[in-house]
């Protein structure tokens, strides 16, 4: 069972992924809620109504699971040329810019502290025998602690958001081509499957258009 959901709410301009854990089942109905919460919002919509939804979610989660399963959540909003993004576990978002790969987020897991502190080696990260444990996520605390940032944008840019079956696996050579964001997307999925096709891999790409701009 796939446990990861995304959301693509371009009339809004905003777009998440989540990838539930706790066991299938609880962890897709994690997932599901937090991005029900996220499909209602307004069409213009706060920065301040994303994160009070996410609080909301992370609430609900609690109450349906007692504390037994949870989600990470990855979340992007675009206005006019800034991208803001909100943050809890291990899904990613990155920026794309000139075929460059950059990462906007720092992982909240416990292989992530070790390689803060010289532990381990950021490349061996990813394939440690405890890259599955996190140290947040929605519906595991009465309080969220979500981590946020935001960056300008310029035409041209793409901005990528996935759960860890996805960035896992990621390589700053599936950058290399000009390509449409459907064929990129596709790329990128059947790269994914070819070097590590273990766990749910979800996407979301978003190309920032000149007409976003104006």
């Amino acid at each position: 069972m796939n446990e990861d959901r995304i959301l693509d709410r371009t009339d809004a301009s905003i777009w998440a992924v989540a990838d539930g854990m706790g066991g299938h089942a609880n962890g897709s109905l994690a997932a599901e809620t937090v991005i029900a919460h996220l499909a209602r919002l307004e069409t213009r919509s706060e920065p301040v109504d994303v994160s009070r939804t996410i609080e909301c979610a992370n609430t609900a989660i609690l109450r349906q699971a007692g504390g037994t399963s949870g989600t990470t959540i990855v979340v992007l909003r675009i206005s006019n040329d800034k991208a803001q993004i909100w943050w809890a576990g291990d899904s990613r978002a990155y920026l794309i810019r000139n075929r460059r790969l950059n990462l906007l987020t720092r992982d909240h897991s416990l292989v992530q502290e070790l390689v803060d502190v010289g532990e381990i080696a950021a490349h061996k990260a990813a394939h440690h025998p405890r890259a599955n444990i996190i140290t947040r996520a929605l519906g595991v605390r009465d309080q969220v602690e979500l981590e946020k940032r935001q960056l300008g944008i310029f035409p041209g840019d793409i901005l990528l958001l996935c759960s860890d079956g996805l960035s896992r696996s990621l390589a700053a050579n599936d950058m290399q081509h000009d390509e449409s964001i459907e064929a990129r997307a596709d790329r990128l999925l059947e790269n994914a499957l070819k070097r590590d096709g273990r766990d749910n891999i979800s996407l979301v790409l978003v190309e920032a258009y000149p007409s976003a701009f104006c």
